[in-house]
């Protein structure tokens, strides 16, 4: 099969190569997928799993990307749950060799059925920035209606799902960014949106739970801001200065399938907008994650036509 490979990871997206990789073949409990469309995020080539196994071991060359959409073409022993036929979304294993590639061996339990009125390029939109979001506010950030909710990056992959989430939750939502991203993240629920640039974080009083897509010394400020009993979740790595009286959460997501069905409900039914940017192929792939003329939005590869 057709895969991008890597093995240096001081060569970074440059570094990429179109290789030929075998087929991989589907273990216990898992489904062969045939990938129809690929998500990728940058940071995954600092990511020690991206080079190593869970022993340290080195495992290059690696087939990066753990998002995607496909076809299920075979089961592994023992699998139950989803058949061959079926189209599936999902989130793979941050080990194992990743998606974008023509097919995946994959876990079937990290993977949810992709309805039939979904293009597979919106279902590999969806496992991380959708998940991410969900998690930080619902599982770690415990939202409560009526919270006032800061989400950085309102307007980009991750903070657009947690602005949409948390302002459908019923929160008072203060969207960051650049002054571009203003109505884009106001279009997309956010009650307030403060320019970063040009305007002072401090100025929007109390909150209560603080979305972090950022760190830094943004993010310390952030903390200072939060009130009695809230939150920072982070996704950034940990809470450098935590909040005085108040929670301090860094996580890594998960693949949830339960999650994923109520994500992609939602995108079904308007609730939830999606931020696909540049689709290319997956010929065109390694050009497109070098390129300085990308769309906003998510880069979606998209393996078949």
């Amino acid at each position: 099969m057709k895969a991008i490979t890597v093995t240096d990871q001081a060569a970074g997206t440059a570094g990429m190569t179109l290789a030929d990789q075998p087929e991989p073949q589907p273990a216990i409990n898992d489904v062969l997928v045939e990938i129809h469309a690929s998500g990728f995020v940058n940071t995954e080539l600092s990511w020690p799993s991206t080079w190593t196994d869970r022993l340290d071991r080195d495992r290059t060359p690696t087939i990066p990307g753990h998002e995607l959409a496909g076809v299920v073409t075979a089961l592994g022993y023992g699998t139950t749950g989803l058949s061959v036929g079926q189209r599936v979304f999902g989130l793979t294993d941050w080990y194992r060799d990743g998606t974008l590639a023509e097919y995946a061996a994959v876990e079937a339990r990290n993977l949810a059925p992709l309805p039939d009125d979904i293009d597979f390029t919106v279902g590999a939109s969806l496992p991380i920035s959708g998940l991410t979001a969900w998690q930080g506010l619902f599982d770690h950030g415990r939202l409560q209606k009526g919270q006032r909710v800061m989400a950085h990056g309102a307007a980009g992959a991750v903070g657009a799902m947690v602005t949409q989430l948390a302002h459908e939750f019923g929160a008072h939502v203060i969207g960051t960014g650049r002054e571009r991203d203003r109505q884009k993240a106001l279009d997309l629920g956010a009650n307030e949106f403060v320019d970063l640039d040009n305007q002072a974080l401090e100025d929007i009083g109390g909150v209560d739970l603080v979305f972090d897509l950022i760190g830094g010394e943004i993010g310390k400020r952030s903390a200072r801001l939060v009130r009695s009993g809230g939150a920072v979740v982070s996704v950034v790595g940990p809470v450098e200065e935590p909040p005085a009286d108040g929670r301090a959460i860094d996580f890594v997501v998960e693949a949830d399938r339960a999650q994923l069905r109520e994500i992609v409900q939602r995108v079904r039914d308007g609730r939830l907008r999606t931020n696909v940017g540049t689709v290319a192929t997956l010929d065109d792939a390694v050009a497109a994650f070098n390129s300085t003329e990308r769309r906003p939005g998510k880069t979606i590869i998209r393996v078949r036509p």
